[in-house]
């Protein structure tokens, strides 16, 4: 790394990223009259999954009251579930609110971050060539912004277009094309009952069948509308509620799992009722438990699947031809789109950029056998740097909105430290290892275990990214940081 002082005076801190985390923080920051801070994004704009998700149909799968800040409230959601444009738009109106135009620099990809000891700031090259030293480094970086593309030989034969959905090509028309559809995730059940009308021919390749269940979707009424605006208090209820309900969940996934086994039930009969035809519902029932892989919801995604010139494929994909898709049977599908409903990679936390901490320690080699962190937020040979949704702290059963909620004040208070004469803190190696032992044995016994894989686990199968309790145990947890946690040098 080139080791030239940047010009500009170090920040207290900078962030990664201009997502929902980074955002959240800048606004806390805000209300704290803190001015010195700057966030670094790699997009042209700030908004994180939602200004790249793009994809016809997309949209949150996690109530929008309760997907939103508690400390701003939005009391005029049009739909339970809000969809992308609106998101997007709720991510602006929180920019300019709170005046972070200024602080956020776009277009700036960090490439590596380096601690300097001496100095005790983090030093940060962006792909450009810019510098920037601040005395935290904060990641924002979320889980699902690098789209995973499947590892499947010949792809770069293909002759006609390609795209993954989360760089959606909307100047493809693809009315009268026939079109493959690689993956069956949260994005692909979004999109494909979308297109569906629009093709001549689908051919959709799935791995695995996923546990697709009714999304209770619907417009609020005009009468809701006008009485949110009017009591905001009935927004904050109806916001409890839905919390309350979804944490109910949590006893399912890892308390009791078998608590699973009568949704399970249900869902096959509902399956029934709107796929009829046998073979095509062999193909869309799931071979592991619910809950084992993220619960997907949507109403008319087996209806989408059912029409005439829709095809699910089973067989495994075995190569990408100049025409099209060629299965392991030798048979060959041609298409003229192919896009990869294929996910992102979520257990890789902070790739590419290159990460050294004390002592040079890169983070990719701390994480070898997978990522860890102490409260999802501290690594330890990484002074100063705090994650925000880290390992293990992404949720199967309410909104990563709390999660990150409870982060906020925990890194505010580790900021507040530094401007009381600490130098830098670094977590101790046996509190996050003894942290991360109880929460590996915690995650054993959920649903997540039962024998599937997931996009929860690295290729060695380790639980990388879920957090195995309910939200409000993780929030006791990050109330106030002990300080005896930690080496604070000063």
């Amino acid at each position: 790394m080139n080791n030239k002082t940047p010009e500009q005076a170090p920040l207290r801190v900078l962030i990664i990223g201009s997502g929902f985390a980074g955002l959240g923080l800048a606004m806390r920051l805000r209300q704290q009259g803190v001015e010195d801070f700057l966030i670094l994004e790699k997009g042209s704009e700030p908004g994180g999954t939602w200004r790249d998700n793009t994809y016809p149909g997309a949209a949150c799968d996690v109530p929008s009251h309760l997907y939103s800040f508690s400390f701003e409230p939005k009391t005029d959601w049009t739909r339970r579930y809000a969809p992308q444009a609106e998101i997007f738009a709720y991510v602006r109106q929180c920019v300019a609110k709170y005046q972070l135009q200024s602080r956020i620099r776009c277009n700036s990809e960090v490439a590596e971050a380096e601690f300097d000891e001496q100095a005790a700031l983090w030093r940060v090259t962006t792909a450009d060539g810019a510098q920037f030293s601040a005395r935290a480094l904060v990641s924002a970086c979320g889980q699902l912004n690098r789209p995973l593309y499947p590892k499947i030989t010949g792809l770069e034969r293909f002759a006609g277009e390609s795209f993954h959905s989360a760089r959606w090509r909307h100047d493809i028309d693809l009315s009268g094309k026939r079109v493959a559809v690689i993956g069956t995730g949260a994005s692909a059940i979004q999109f494909v009952p979308q297109i569906m009308p629009k093709v001549a021919k689908l051919h959709l390749f799935q791995r695995s069948a996923a546990y697709v269940l009714p999304k209770p979707d619907r417009a609020y009424s005009r009468f809701e509308l006008a009485l949110m605006q009017r009591f905001p208090w009935t927004q904050k209820l109806d916001r409890g509620l839905q919390y309350v309900y979804h944490e109910a969940r949590g006893v399912a996934f890892f308390l009791v799992p078998w608590l699973m086994k009568p949704y399970r039930a249900n869902f096959l009969r509902q399956l029934a009722r709107q796929v009829p035809e046998p073979e095509l519902r062999a193909k869309l029932t799931p071979n592991y438990p619910l809950g084992c892989k993220r619960i997907l919801i949507s109403n008319d995604y087996y209806a989408a699947l059912a029409q005439p010139q829709a095809e699910v494929v089973n067989e495994a994909i075995r190569e990408i031809s100049e025409r099209g898709v060629v299965t392991a049977d030798g048979r060959e599908r041609e298409v003229d789109v192919l896009i990869y409903g294929t996910g992102f990679a979520a257990s890789d936390f902070l790739a590419p950029m290159r990460i050294r901490g004390l002592g040079g320690l890169d983070l990719n080699q701390a994480w070898r056998d997978g990522a860890e962190a102490y409260k999802g937020i501290s690594v330890n040979g990484f002074p100063n740097l705090f994650l925000l949704y880290g390992p293990n702290t992404n949720l199967g059963h309410n909104s990563i909105i709390y999660m990150l909620e409870s982060q906020f004040p925990y890194v505010l208070s580790c900021l507040q430290q530094l401007d009381q004469g600490v130098r830098y803190l670094d977590v101790r190696a046996p509190v996050q290892h003894a942290w991360n032992q109880r929460l590996q044995h915690d995650i054993e016994h959920s649903v997540w275990e039962q024998g599937c894989n997931s996009w929860y686990k690295n290729a060695a199968g380790k639980n990388t990214n879920n957090w195995a309790g309910f939200t409000f145990r993780y929030r006791q947890h990050t109330r106030q940081p002990d300080w005896s946690d930690y080496d604070l040098v000063r």
